[in-house]
Parts: C-alpha cells; sequence; structure tokens
C-alpha cells in the first residue's frame, strides 16, 4: 500500500477568517510531487496554512506519514518558504530604504549567522556553489538583492532536510541562469531523496516537468487533485486570451494635468559609483534616459538594478554624493525629495517587502499621491476617485475596503503597482511588477503598461528577469554586470 505523507479528510478550520468555503478532502502520496495552483486570491495559501497545521480544525481530520524521517513533528518535517520570507528575525524591524542606509544596518545580522544548522556536508557545498553563496557569507543580509534572499532562503532551508518542502513561486526574482539551475537541483533531488515537494504557483499555465500532480484551487475552494498532464491539457483548453482594448483606451484617454517638466533628459548618471565596504555594485556608470524613452533594465541577480533605481528615486543616501541629474535638475541643487518623487510612479520587491501597513487597500493606494508608505494626508473626494479608477484599472476595485495584509501577495501587488500609476506619472519605474502575478492578471498588467507607455511624454525604466514580460514599447536596453 502506498505510504500518504498528508491525509487530510473533511478538514474545516476553526478560524472563520481563514476558512476555505467548502471542507477539503486531500490525500498526498509519498512519491508525488505536487504544485497547488489558482489565480491570485484563489484560497492557495490557506490550503497551505491547513496542510501544515498552522490553524486548528474545527472538523474533519489531518494526519501526517514522514517515514522514513526519524522526528514526526510537523516543525522538523514541513519547511515552508513564502513570499514574504526574507530577512527573517530582522524582518519584524525592517523598513523600506533600510537596505540603502548603512547607519541602520549595524544590527541586522551577517548571512553566515543566520544560516543555521547544516546536516549535509556535500549537499552543503553543491547550493553554495549553486547559488554562490560563498561571497554573500560575510555581507550583512540586509544588503543581499532580493533575488540573492531567494537563493539564501532556498539554500538555508534545504540543507535542515526536510521531509517535505513547500515553496510559494520559487523561480520569481532569479535571472534566467539561476532558474534554470534551481530547476536542475529541484529536479535531482525529487529523483534522489526522500524529499517531497510542493510549489505554490500563480502561473496557471507553467508547471515544472519533475511535478507529478496538481491541485487547482480557485475561489477559495480545493479542487481534487489531477495528473499534471491531464492539468495542463485542461486549462489549456479552457485558456481564453481576452482582449484588453477598451482598457487600453480608458488609460490612453484619461485626461492630462499638464503638470510635467519641460526637460528632454529625465534620468543623467555621470560617472557614478556605489560601494558597501570593500564591495563595488556600480562603477564609473554612465547613463542617459530622454523623455519619452521606455528602457528595459536587466542583469544577473546582485549586480546592482535596484541599487541604481535607489539612486534615481533618491531612496539611496549615497545619491546625494554623486552626479545625478533628475528632469534636468542636479541633484543636491535645491530640489526637495519630494518635489522629485512627485514626478514618479515606482513599484519593486522592497517596497512590498516593507509595506507592513493593514489599512484598507484604497488608502495603501492613495499613499502613492504623497509618496508615504501609509496614509498620513487624507485625500480629498476626487483624488480618491481618481484612486478608484486606478484600482478599476488593474482589477482590484472590490477590494478597495479590505484590508492591504489580508490580501493574497498578488493582489497586493495589484494594489502596489496602482500606487504606482495614481498620480499619472511622467517616470514610471517598475522593478518587476509582475512578481507572484497569475497568468490573467501578468496578461492584464502587462496591456496596462503597453497603454500607459501610449500616453503622450511618458518615460519608463522597467527591471525583469522574463523577456516575455517586456511591453512591446520597449526602447532601449541596459544590462548590468555583477562586480566580482
Amino acid at each position: 500500500m502506498p505510504q500518504t505523507t498528508i491525509h487530510i479528510a473533511g478538514g474545516v478550520v476553526r478560524n472563520p477568517l481563514v476558512r476555505l468555503a467548502q471542507p477539503v478532502s486531500l490525500d498526498f502520496q509519498a512519491d508525488e510531487h505536487i504544485a497547488i495552483v489558482g489565480p491570485n486570491g484563489a484560497g492557495k495559501s490557506l490550503l497551505v496554512d491547513m496542510i501544515t497545521g498552522k490553524y486548528p480544525l474545527r472538523d474533519g481530520e489531518l494526519t501526517y506519514d514522514f517515514s522514513p524521517s526519524t522526528t514526526k513533528t510537523v516543525y522538523d518535517n514541513i519547511k515552508y518558504i513564502a513570499f514574504r520570507d526574507t530577512y527573517g528575525a530582522a524582518d519584524a524591524t525592517y523598513y523600506y530604504q533600510q537596505r540603502w542606509n548603512a547607519h541602520d544596518q549595524e544590527d541586522a545580522p551577517e548571512v553566515h549567522e543566520v544560516l543555521g544548522e547544516v546536516k549535509d556536508e556535500a549537499l552543503k557545498q553543491q547550493l553554495f556553489d549553486l547559488f554562490r553563496i560563498e561571497p554573500m557569507l560575510n555581507k550583512k543580509i540586509i544588503l543581499l538583492s532580493s533575488g540573492e534572499l531567494r537563493k539564501f532562503q532556498l539554500t538555508k532551508t534545504l540543507l535542515t532536510s526536510p521531509r517535505i518542502l513547500i515553496m510559494d513561486n520559487p523561480f520569481i526574482g532569479l535571472d534566467a541562469a539561476t532558474r534554470q539551475l534551481l530547476f536542475n537541483l529541484l529536479d535531482e533531488l525529487t529523483r534522489l531523496s526522500s524529499l517531497q515537494i510542493i510549489l505554490v504557483l500563480s502561473m496557471l499555465d507553467d508547471i515544472p516537468s519533475f511535478i507529478t500532480h496538481v491541485v487547482p484551487v480557485d475561489h477559495l475552494k480545493v479542487y481534487p487533485k489531477m495528473e499534471r498532464e491531464a492539468y495542463l491539457k485542461a486549462f489549456r483548453e479552457q485558456d481564453t486570451m481576452e482582449s484588453f482594448e477598451a482598457l487600453q483606451q480608458r488609460i490612453l484617454d484619461y485626461p492630462y494635468e499638464n503638470k510635467n517638466y519641460d526637460s528632454e533628459e529625465v534620468v543623467k548618471l555621470n560617472k557614478v559609483s556605489i560601494r558597501y565596504g570593500d564591495r563595488t555594485i556600480l562603477k564609473e556608470l554612465d547613463w542617459t534616459v530622454m523623455r519619452g524613452q521606455k528602457w528595459a533594465l536587466s542583469g544577473e541577480n546582485g549586480a546592482g538594478k535596484s541599487t541604481l533605481l535607489s539612486l534615481v528615486c533618491a531612496d539611496n543616501p549615497q545619491s546625494y554624493a554623486c552626479d545625478i541629474s533628475l528632469f534636468g535638475r542636479k541633484r543636491g541643487s535645491g530640489e526637495s525629495i519630494w518635489e522629485i518623487k512627485k514626478h514618479i510612479g515606482y513599484v519593486s520587491p522592497e517596497m512590498h517587502r516593507a509595506y507592513l501597513k493593514n489599512l484598507p487597500a484604497i488608502e495603501i493606494v492613495a499613499s502613492g499621491l504623497h509618496d508615504s508608505i501609509g496614509l498620513y494626508k487624507r485625500p480629498h473626494a476626487e483624488q480618491m476617485s481618481v484612486c478608484e479608477w486606478w484600482m478599476d484599472i488593474f482589477g482590484i476595485a472590490a477590494l478597495k475596503d479590505k484590508p492591504f495584509l489580508q490580501l493574497s501577495s498578488g493582489e497586493q501587488r495589484l494594489a502596489l503597482l496602482a500606487r504606482a500609476f495614481v498620480k499619472d506619472p511622467e517616470l514610471l519605474i517598475l522593478d518587476e511588477p509582475l512578481h507572484g502575478l497569475d497568468t490573467y492578471n501578468r496578461r492584464r498588467v502587462k496591456k496596462i503598461i503597453e497603454a500607459f507607455c501610449g500616453r503622450q511624454d511618458k518615460t519608463m525604466i522597467m527591471v525583469t528577469h522574463y523577456e516575455n514580460e517586456l511591453p512591446g514599447t520597449i526602447t532601449d536596453r541596459l544590462y548590468l554586470k555583477r562586480n566580482v
């Protein structure tokens, strides 16, 4: 008889706020590797919370068989890497811009201090080589890029030798070469060890080949487990490519407020260098972004993409020691940060990670009007209607009163995107904007970006590790190489 590692029969959690719409019955066999898939807000994380026993059950039963593991506890045997797992214990005190402020990094631990117990030296060496962990070990964990953080979290977790490893969208934020390395590693682990892998995926059409079965989740309902090929066949048959022409026309027709600068140069960096300790991130970089250009910014993890954007957005204190001009005005020539930010719309993984305000979603969007993390200035009715308009554009108008931290990570990302667009910015800076979005929302947001780029005199800089995420409006490219 095959071993059942996880058995749920008629499971209903006690807390109604985190309850799925129907009782859950699900069995995972030891030789299966599972993908839990569904659109943003479908209830995937609620199912994982049930699987891991985070919330006690009111009805039904949940049992485990972790053999051949010698311990029986869920804590020892199931490890879950979620979207927000980044700085570990440092997360509680992490704030936006902390990564760029050296005086606020002193208390942050170094990578080697939070690596934890190593049970398998051979695996450790393999992971260190695979993800280039060695150069990170003596860095403050707060200084890691979002891609480096993902590599470190995967390494740290795999070194605990879990029986079951649950990963939330593990491939996002990784450059193409690292994604392939991670895929190869997971593929190898499924064949060589007793590790069972469960992936939580938002991209419904991209299920890795080492996955054997898929559990679809939608509208807070968990559907029966399917074989991977049967799921993909059913998805392709039902998938319809929706036209977003009407949505794009609404964006193109959006009225202008004519508050733009009149400079032809939007960004100008002259021989800009950024160092942290003995590590050079950017070295004598010259870069000019002209009005109306649409730039794709790329490069491997840790090459300095987010650091570069932090200079442009005036979030990095080192920007004042650099020769930088924005909108034709040299940095430090008397303009305030807020004067600059009025013309910039920005979203990034750093911002998402730091946004821990449990305000209604519409207030998160409204905070973009004044570039605050949280809402400190009450918008007037006309401004709130603008916020609702952009939430409708991004398909989240119905969530306007829902607290931000009760949204799924994909819904949070859509709210932060609406926040970036809400003031119709002259310069739009999108750092991995499609992170964690489902297949439908990726298509929708890409069309929104393309339409926005079609508006008069709009300039854009976009970072992504996926070539197919780039809108067709890209005019220029900058590739950053990692300084070794």
